[in-house]
């Protein structure tokens, strides 16, 4: 006779017991060791066993084996922190590391409310967007809605993914880029792709954009893609053009989720922005549509943008999410020498642009040409000598970009010096070079002035970042603060270095000294750095050494570090600027004052104005002011020059920006609908300070107690653990002496939450140890216990409960899940007493003593004699109750106000508990005599 299993029940195969998982094929079993995790699961066909499959009990406590008051704590906690497999509407609370605040479960919330994820996530950069595009991708793994995805971003953020997924999300994707897509493919059958290999995947859009990749990319596809930096995708260059073509052929499956993240989904560019939504929705691509509330509620359920100011202070921020931020700006002057320079290089500039002659690309070339030259000069002596030597001739596109900072693209060469295109030996420019040499040689007033910023955050405690705009200004800047600042540990990070490397340098900037602390720290970077690699658990401080000519990478530098996850109260930025120089005192005027006031006023960093004539003409027009020219240059290129043409664009942008966000406001979602869910998700996850008391006591109980160190941290040696725990924590990447930190953002060391590798292998091998003794490379927890306390008036048994579901969810198909979760209950003659939170404050409880071994048997035979009864009745009626309960959560985040979302065409759970539940500790409180 064949015996058929369902998810949850209980059976024994190969000599072990072990649960049943949810299979897609009928004739295999998937199976997880009932004393085992996740990590632990085989799949078996009955068909081939030896010996056949039989249903199997879970075992009760053995009264032989008794625990302490501590240890059935220990053995409680343990229960808690090692199921993975959530029964809550948030399956993917108990498998992700970080803690995420309420206006972060928004985008989470729409999308279960989607029967088709398409989402367009929108937040101001450093609110958490990568957090909540995981929380989205985990859940939709757990559900079993999905068992594939792709996140496409640009080259330089492919690393901070996969990064970011496993340590937050506990999801192993591969990295797709041309450096890596040869190496997977090499062993693959030719009917094989990467994408059907691996199901998992961050791809570098560079690499999958061209033609021959989109096709096989798009036939391939996973039924969830994530595109960072979205808005890179839609503009009318060709390399956006080549990108946006790709996502709309994919988004062209009605089937397929989307979600689209980016901080400026609205750059001034009307048609982009249309290009944007129709991705979501072909019936959003036309904007004016947008104007009736009708149409924007419905686009509300799809479309959600935050911007600082509506986080902090507000109902959403229960725990002040992002620390306080104060600007300043720091003019400092010319000596003579350096203004000689300058004011020659400006002249030369004037009448190269005011004499050339030609044809109209030659006269393009040379006006941005001497921009460029004019960037450098204003960065640093050394990056003026660096350009005024380059002889190459650039494309005017690769110059336009350069100048105004939007070679984000070219990631790679985005701090290189660029060629102002000069490809005529002229003894002025060479005189000139031999000047800019010389300067870089003396004193620099502009580093001085920046040793001095420093001075005093530095004895205070910071650790500055300072950002620069081209390659030769780093190391030029990074040579002077080693001289200034000896003591500190400074590290230059540049376009120079892949982006490995990169990354390797910034973490080893964190890493303790020979004496175990964590020296101050001071870095220099380019705008390399701007977007990819976040720094705000290492740097508190940023200097912004050369003005940007484009205002969102100022704001992009420093969302590296005031950001989600900064542990410091206050960060300080600084704007550095010369009021000598006829170059920032343009850039100031014509974009970066202007820009500010916008934010002022919208609360957003708006991009430059798509029209680049009317900024360079109104730049070249302040710089000609400041020299004391009447005469003001006009160009017969399409260009308009005059200062008012710039305030219109200006003006234009403002309103545009005011107009976006009363259209696309996120008011679908209120803050009082989201805290009780956010109560809820952090009462599954267990806080930082149940985390440390855990892992305290465990590696107490194993000998090897923490040593505190400094900041809060403590360093735990795995090294002392027993060798099967030790091999554990290897194979997890854990050896020898570990810094640890449990606070949600480490001010030093690894953040432990409860699916750090620590926590989670001494819970698995705490719990395993309870209920399979005999395989236990230590001393074992014993299951049942009996003590007197003061906490019980009549005799009380205390039991650990391992309560399984079966979540069944109907929506376009339907899926069979399994769900656990640990509660405690208390009986009283046989009548259940206390539940959850109040069974475990009896169990923790002060004990009053000892019992004598006879009189402690007595109890636990009598507790024992009762379980069949008590498991039958009322544990049994207290595991449907939760299963009601657990139903009526998972339909509530999935309706507004209580009611299944009209239209969405919502997914239906219902919950079964299976029976009997399994009781993992037994424990007997019996009134203090």
């Amino acid at each position: 006779m064949t015996l058929a299993f369902s998810p949850g029940d209980l059976v024994t195969a190969r000599g072990r017991e072990w649960v049943v998982l949810p299979s897609a094929d009928d004739a295999v079993l998937r199976l997880r060791p009932l004393s085992g995790g996740e990590s632990d699961v085989q799949v078996i066909s009955p068909k081939l066993e030896r010996r056949p499959v039989g249903p199997a009990r879970f075992a009760p406590p053995n009264p032989e084996r008794v625990s302490t008051q501590d240890g059935a704590h220990l053995l409680s906690t343990a229960l808690r922190l090692s199921l993975r497999r959530g029964a809550g509407p948030f399956r993917s609370a108990a498998r992700i590391s970080v803690a995420p605040r309420a206006y972060q479960l928004v985008p989470l919330l729409m999308a279960l409310r989607l029967p088709i994820v398409r989402l367009l996530i929108a937040d101001d950069v450093g609110i958490g967007k990568t957090v909540e595009a995981g929380l989205i991708v985990r859940e939709l793994l757990d559900r079993g809605e999905l068992d594939k995805f792709a996140v496409l971003c640009p080259p330089h953020l492919v690393e901070q993914w996969t990064e970011e997924l496993r340590t937050k999300f506990d999801i192993d994707a591969v990295a797709v880029t041309a450096a890596s897509a040869a190496r997977l493919e090499r062993d693959l059958p030719t009917s094989q792709t990467l994408f059907d290999a691996y199901p998992y995947t961050v791809v570098s859009l560079d690499y999958i954009k061209a033609d021959k990749r989109r096709d096989s990319f798009a036939q391939s596809c996973p039924p969830l893609i994530v595109v960072d930096e979205a808005h890179a995708c839609v503009g009318g260059e060709k390399g956006r053009h080549q990108r946006y073509e790709l996502l709309q052929r994919l988004a062209a499956d009605p089937e397929r989720h989307l979600l689209l993240l980016t901080a400026t989904p609205h750059s001034g560019d009307e048609a982009a922005f249309d290009r944007l939504l129709g991705l979501i929705d072909p019936d959003f691509a036309n904007g004016a549509g947008f104007e009736s509330e009708a149409a924007r509620v419905r686009l509300a359920r799809h479309f959600v943008q935050r911007r600082r100011i509506d986080i902090v202070g507000k109902e959403w921020d229960e725990e002040r999410s992002f620390p306080r931020h104060e600007t300043t700006e720091l003019p400092y002057r010319f000596d003579a020498a350096t203004q000689a320079f300058h004011d020659a290089v400006i002249d030369w500039c004037i009448g190269v642009v005011e004499s050339v002659g030609g044809e109209a690309r030659n006269r393009r070339l040379a006006f941005w040409g001497v921009l460029a030259l004019m960037r450098c000069v204003g960065s640093s002596p050394a990056a003026a000598a660096a350009a005024l030597k380059n002889r190459f001739v650039a494309e005017e596109d690769r110059l336009s970009d350069q100048v105004f900072d939007e070679d984000a693209d070219e990631a790679d060469a985005i701090d290189l010096e660029p060629s102002p295109g000069l490809s005529v030996a002229d003894p002025v420019l060479l005189d000139l070079a031999k000047q800019a040499e010389d300067l870089a040689q003396r004193g620099d007033p502009k580093l001085d002035a920046l040793v001095k910023l420093l001075k005093k955050p530095i004895a205070d405690g910071a650790n500055p970042v300072v950002f620069c705009r081209y390659l030769a200004t780093a190391d030029h800047v990074a040579a002077g603060l080693r001289k200034a600042f000896p003591k500190l540990r400074i590290e230059a990070v540049t376009g120079a270095y892949t982006p490995e490397e990169r990354r390797a340098r910034i973490d080893a900037m964190g890493e303790a000294g020979e004496d175990g602390e964590t020296p101050q720290r001071l870095l220099v970077a380019t705008d390399c750095l701007s977007e990819g690699i976040n720094l705000q658990t290492l740097f508190d401080t940023v200097v912004h050494y050369d003005l940007s000519w484009n205002p969102t990478r100022h704001q992009q530098r420093e969302g590296r570090v005031d950001r989600f996850g900064q542990p410091a109260k206050l960060v300080r930025s600084v704007l550095m600027f010369s009021q000598d120089s006829a170059i920032d005192g343009a850039v100031l005027d014509v974009i970066l004052r202007k820009a500010k006031l916008i934010r002022d006023r919208t609360g957003v960093t708006v991009p430059l104005p798509e029209e680049r004539g009317a900024v360079t003409g109104a730049l070249l027009n302040r710089v000609l002011l400041h020299r004391g020219r009447a005469k003001q240059l006009t160009f017969d290129f399409g260009f308009g020059a005059e200062d008012k043409a710039m305030e219109v664009r200006w003006q234009d942008a403002e309103e545009g920006e005011k107009r976006s966000r009363a259209r696309f406001a996120q008011n679908a979602i209120k803050p009082e609908e989201v805290a009780p869910e956010w109560r809820r998700w952090r009462d599954v996850l267990g806080g930082p300070e149940e985390v440390r008391s855990f892992v305290d006591r465990a590696m107490r109980r194993l000998e090897t107690p923490l040593q505190n160190a400094r900041n809060g941290a403590v360093d735990a040696h795995l090294q002392a653990l027993p060798d099967g725990l030790r091999e554990r924590l290897a194979n997890r990447g854990l050896t020898g002496t570990v810094r640890l930190s449990f606070d949600d953002a480490a001010l030093c060391g690894q953040a432990v939450t409860r699916s750090h590798p620590l926590t989670a292998t001494l819970a698995e091998t705490l719990l395993e140890g309870a209920l399979d003794p005999a395989s236990a490379d230590m001393l074992p927890l014993g299951r049942a216990g009996a003590w007197p306390t003061k906490a019980v008036t009549t005799v009380t048994t205390v039991l650990l409960l391992r309560l399984r579901f079966k979540l069944t969810i109907q929506s376009r198909r339907e899926r069979l899940l399994l769900a656990e979760e640990a509660q405690a209950v208390g009986l009283t003659s046989g009548v259940l007493s206390a539940t959850g939170d109040e069974a475990r404050a009896l169990l923790e409880a002060h004990a009053a003593g000892d019992l004598a071994e006879p009189a402690r048997q007595r109890a636990l035979v009598r507790a024992l004699e009762g379980l069949d009864a008590a498991l039958a009745g009322p544990i049994a009626q207290y595991a449907r109750e939760r299963a009601e309960a657990l139903a009526d959560d998972h339909e509530r985040v999935r309706s507004a106000d209580g009611r299944r979302a009209a239209g969405t065409g919502g997914s239906r759970v219902t919950v079964e508990p299976v029976l009997p539940a399994d009781v993992i500790g037994l424990y007997v409180l019996l009134p203090e005599l």
